[in-house]
C-alpha cells in the first residue's frame, strides 16, 4: 500500500508542477502584451523580439548552470561552502537532467524555477523599453535569470539556506527572491541607461508617457494575474510524507508544504492571493485618483507586498498589508522619478522592487517571533533578519550587479541605441525587413491596379 501511495504521490507531483508551469507561461505572455501596450507603435516588434528571445537564452543557460547554483550554493560563501554533492546531482550531464534516465520530478521542478527566471528577466525588460539595445538586454536577462536571482534563491528560498537558518529570513511567495532583486537590478540598469527622449522637460519636470494601447495593456496585466496564481502554487510542494523530510517537522500526516517544507494548503493560497489582489487594487484606485494604469499595476504590487508572509497571514491581514504597500510604492515611484530623473517606463522598479522590499520589511514586524522554518534551531522571523534580507535582495544581488554591468556596456557603447534610431523607431532600425517588405507589397499592388486601369486609393 505504501509503495502504491508513494507512486501516486510521485505522479501527482509531476502533473502538479507541469500544470503550474503552463499557468506561469501566461506571465510571460502577459509581460509581452503589457510592454507592447505601453510602448509606441514604432517599437512594437522590437519589444516583442527582446521578450521572446529571453525564453531560449535563459532556458539554455539555466539548464547548464542556473539549476546547479541553486543546489550547490545554499551556504556559500559564508557557512559550509559549496554543497558539491547536491550540486553534482543537478549538473547538465546528471541522470536526473536527462529524459527517462533519472526521476519523474526534476524536469518539472526545474521548469517551475525556470519560469521564475523568465519572470525576473521580464521585470527588467519592461523598465528599459524603447531605448535599450536588444543584445544588451539579453545579457542582463541571462545574468538576472540564470545567476543572480538563483543565488538569492539558494540563500533565502531553500529549506537549508543560510539566510533562513541564521537570519530567520522568510519569503514564502518571493517578495524578495524574485521581485525585490529584479526591481533592484532594473533600477541599476536604468540609472545608467537614462530616460527616453522627451520624458523630462528642460526644467526637469517629468512628462507622463501614457500607455499607447490601453486595451492590450489591460489584457496583459490580467494574464499576469492569472499566471501569478500559478506562480503561488508552484512555490509549494503539493504532497509530501513525514518520512521524506526526516519525519519530525510536519507531524504524522501527508501534507502540502511551502518552499521551506512547512505545512500549507492551496486553500490558504486562494484566500490570501485574492485578498491581497483586492487590497492592492482598491488602494491603487484611491491613491492614483482612478488612474487606470496604476490601478491595474497596483493589484500586482499588492500581491507582491503580501507575498513574503502570505503563507502565514490571515486574509484580512493580507488585504491590509497589500493596501499599505501600494500607497508606499506609488508615492516612492514619483519621488524617485522627480528626485533622480529616472525613467521606469512601466513602473517595474516600483511594482516589483519597492513592493518586494516593503513586503519583506512589513512581514518582519507582523510575523515577529514566528518560525521561519519547521526545522529546529533555525532563527525565527524578525525585523532585523527581514530588513537585512531585503537589503541583500534589492541592493547587493540586484542593484549592484545591474548597475555594474550596465556601466561596462555603456563604456563599450553597446547599451543604448543612438538618438536618431530612437526617434526613427527600433522596429525600422532593427527589423527594417518588415517595413521594406510592406512597402514593396504596397508598390506592387498599386502597379497591378494601374495595369488594370483602376485608380489606387
Amino acid at each position: 500500500m505504501d509503495g502504491n501511495l508513494n507512486a501516486l504521490t510521485t505522479v501527482f507531483t509531476e502533473f502538479y508542477y507541469w500544470v503550474t508551469v503552463v499557468f506561469m507561461f501566461l506571465i510571460h505572455v502577459g509581460f509581452c502584451m503589457y510592454e507592447v501596450g505601453a510602448s509606441r507603435a514604432r517599437n512594437h516588434m522590437h519589444t516583442l523580439m527582446k521578450n521572446i528571445m529571453i525564453i531560449p537564452l535563459v532556458t539554455v543557460t539555466f539548464f547548464f548552470f542556473g539549476w546547479w547554483i541553486y543546489w550547490a550554493f545554499p551556504n556559500f560563501p559564508f557557512w559550509g561552502g559549496l554543497d558539491a554533492e547536491a550540486g553534482s546531482a543537478n549538473l547538465p550531464w546528471a541522470d536526473t537532467m536527462a529524459t527517462n534516465l533519472g526521476d519523474r520530478i526534476t524536469g518539472v521542478f526545474w521548469a517551475a524555477f525556470l519560469l521564475f527566471s523568465w519572470t525576473a528577466a521580464s521585470i527588467v525588460s519592461g523598465s528599459v523599453i524603447e531605448r535599450i539595445r536588444s543584445s544588451a538586454l539579453w545579457v542582463h536577462a541571462v545574468m538576472i535569470g540564470s545567476v543572480w536571482w538563483i543565488i538569492d534563491a539558494a540563500w533565502g528560498w531553500h529549506y537549508g539556506g543560510w539566510m533562513v537558518r541564521l537570519l530567520g529570513y522568510h519569503d514564502a511567495y518571493a517578495s524578495g527572491v524574485i521581485h525585490a532583486i529584479a526591481g533592484g537590478y532594473a533600477l541599476g540598469v536604468i540609472m545608467v541607461l537614462g530616460p527616453r527622449l522627451g520624458k523630462f522637460a528642460k526644467d526637469g519636470t517629468p512628462r507622463d508617457i501614457p500607455p499607447h494601447n490601453p486595451w492590450l495593456l489591460t489584457i496583459g496585466i490580467f494574464l499576469i494575474y492569472t499566471g501569478f496564481w500559478g506562480f503561488y502554487a508552484a512555490c509549494n510542494v503539493p504532497a509530501i510524507s513525514p518520512e521524506a523530510i526526516d519525519g519530525q517537522i510536519t507531524g504524522v500526516t501527508w501534507t502540502a508544504t511551502n518552499i521551506y517544507l512547512a505545512p500549507t494548503t492551496l486553500s490558504a493560497i486562494t484566500f490570501n492571493f485574492l485578498m491581497s489582489l483586492s487590497g492592492g487594487l482598491m488602494a491603487a484606485y484611491v491613491v492614483s485618483k482612478g488612474d487606470a494604469f496604476w490601478t491595474f499595476s497596483g493589484g500586482l504590487a499588492g500581491i507582491i507586498t503580501a507575498s513574503a508572509g502570505n503563507d502565514l497571514y490571515h486574509p484580512i491581514q493580507a488585504m491590509i498589508i497589500a493596501a499599505i504597500g501600494v500607497v508606499i510604492v506609488y508615492k516612492l515611484h514619483y519621488w524617485v522619478e522627480r528626485r533622480f530623473k529616472l525613467d521606469d517606463a512601466v513602473g517595474a522598479v516600483a511594482v516589483h522592487g519597492y513592493a518586494g522590499f516593503v513586503g519583506l520589511v512589513i512581514s518582519g514586524f507582523v510575523l515577529w517571533g514566528v518560525p521561519s522554518s519547521p526545522y529546529e534551531g533555525y532563527a525565527t522571523i524578525n525585523p532585523v533578519g527581514q530588513i537585512t534580507g531585503a537589503v541583500i535582495m534589492f541592493f547587493v544581488l540586484g542593484f549592484l550587479p545591474g548597475w555594474i554591468l550596465a556601466k561596462i556596456q555603456s563604456a563599450a557603447g553597446v547599451l543604448r541605441i543612438p538618438e536618431e534610431v530612437e526617434l526613427q523607431g527600433l522596429d525600422y532600425a532593427e527589423h527594417h525587413a518588415y517595413e521594406d517588405a510592406k512597402a514593396a507589397i504596397i508598390a506592387a499592388d498599386k502597379e497591378e491596379l494601374a495595369a488594370r486601369g483602376v485608380a489606387a486609393k
